[in-house]
């Protein structure tokens, strides 16, 4: 049976394209969250569709993934790939195609979630002209952000004011995590309405695999020590704390074991040059014969990685949430972590899995010989976070989550125009 129709929501998300494959130049847990979230609003009844920038002249416009939830290509600049440091002058042209796109289908949108502070700007425009509720994820804070880098973009001081306005003006901040909403207020403002809904993973794919299923899949023997790395390759990411932890000394006594570091770039690009340093790295500190660049995989492939491994380590310099390590956890596979942002939320330390001080090699080093050392252990920190991801994260909890979050703000909105309850 069919859900009852709860709706139209417009999910905006500018620069991270729901429909593109994981793991390409740009495209990580954003892009997963909102394709996950859209095709779970569905399934609770909602008409969702995705709003995106076009980056391809030969891309589709628009892609179908079920009957309800849909991604739409907008024009707006260059029809090419756009470092999204290099996107913010083609908004208004973007809010324009939104606002040529709801005349064209005479459609309109009451609910509008946006996600990353470029699609915040969008939001905040489109309410200026529109009577919509405005709710927004922001993915990652750029107040908390340029803390861990050394070059601060050009782009800073814009993103800074943007993120504080909406933070302000939005009908509802979504925060995933409490550490989150705590920067937001601590380094934002105090001023705004935030609530805490995580994101979640795809319990039925990540957990769904065995160890031996997941070792013979990617061709490794059942005494293989694996620790692995997921995600894009980006300095914020950690990778390099990751590679030279793992060539301690320490690491000697452990027979067989291997770095799997999972992920795509593209040559010539940011990730690219950043996985050419990173392997260069790998040569410099004597690990090259221990060390697998897998590459790209696609999400269902990943999932016999995650079971594989022994250990997964997710080395950020900060995470407003994580996706990695939850999706690790859900396939029973204790996570390593940095200690930051929304990775306290995700990860419990001693529990699920272990948190260590950021970019501290030897902190890192130590905790993975800990876990490789004790088998014992390994097994029940897995049990432990699959547990977690269950109750806290899967896909359709959160869904629900949003759909009691948007329901509310549809009655907010009715409210306002003096309408007893919505016009399906």
């Amino acid at each position: 049976m069919l859900p009852k129709s709860r709706g139209k929501v417009a999910l905006i998300s500018v620069h991270g394209d729901p429909a593109i494959d994981i793991g390409k130049e740009e495209a990580g847990g954003q892009n997963v969250y909102v394709r996950q979230v859209g095709e779970a609003l569905a399934r609770q009844g909602w008409q969702v569709d995705m709003f995106t920038r076009c980056s391809g002249a030969n891309q589709e416009k628009i892609i179908e993934h079920n009957p309800n939830c849909r991604t739409i290509r907008l024009t707006a600049g260059p029809q090419r790939f756009v470092a999204r440091q290099k996107i913010f002058n083609y908004l208004p042209e973007f809010v324009q195609a939104f606002f040529d796109y709801q005349h064209q289908q005479k459609t309109i949108y009451p609910l509008i979630h946006t996600n990353y502070w470029l699609s915040g700007w969008v939001g905040m425009e489109i309410k200026k002209l529109q009577t919509v509720q405005h709710l927004h994820t922001y993915h990652s804070l750029g107040a908390v952000k340029y803390r861990s880098v050394n070059t601060i973009p050009l782009i800073a001081k814009t993103r800074l004011r943007v993120e504080k306005k909406c933070l302000e003006t939005a009908d509802t901040v979504i925060a995933t995590s409490p550490q989150e909403a705590e920067h937001m207020r601590s380094l934002l403002s105090n001023k705004g309405n935030v609530i805490v809904i995580p994101c979640g993973t795809n319990i039925d794919c990540f957990g769904s695999v065995n160890r031996d299923e997941g070792r013979a899949k990617i061709g490794v023997s059942p005494d293989t020590k694996i620790v692995m790395y997921a995600g894009r390759f980006d300095e914020r990411k950690g990778i390099e704390t990751l590679v030279r932890a793992i060539a301690k000394d320490r690491f000697k006594r452990h027979e067989n074991l291997r770095l799997i570091i999972v992920g795509g770039s593209t040559p010539g690009e940011s990730d690219g040059i950043e996985k050419n340093r990173i392997a260069e790295i790998v040569k410099e500190v004597g690990i090259e014969n221990i060390t697998q660049f897998a590459g790209r995989v696609e999400h269902e492939e990943l999932a016999y990685y995650y079971a594989a491994a022994d250990v997964c380590v997710v080395p950020s310099h900060y995470e407003p949430f994580g996706l990695v390590a939850i999706e690790a956890m859900a396939s029973r596979t204790p996570v390593i972590a940095s200690n930051v942002g929304g990775l306290k939320f995700s990860v419990v330390n001693g529990e699920t899995g272990l948190l260590v001080p950021p970019q501290d090699e030897v902190a890192f080093a130590e905790a993975i010989d800990s876990l490789l050392s004790d088998q014992q252990w390994r097994q029940k920190l897995g049990t432990n976070a699959r547990t977690r991801v269950e109750a806290k994260f899967s896909w359709d909890g959160v869904a629900s989550q949003l759909d009691q979050q948007y329901m509310s703000e549809l009655n907010q909105l009715w409210s306002k125009l003096g309408l007893l309850e919505p016009a399906v």
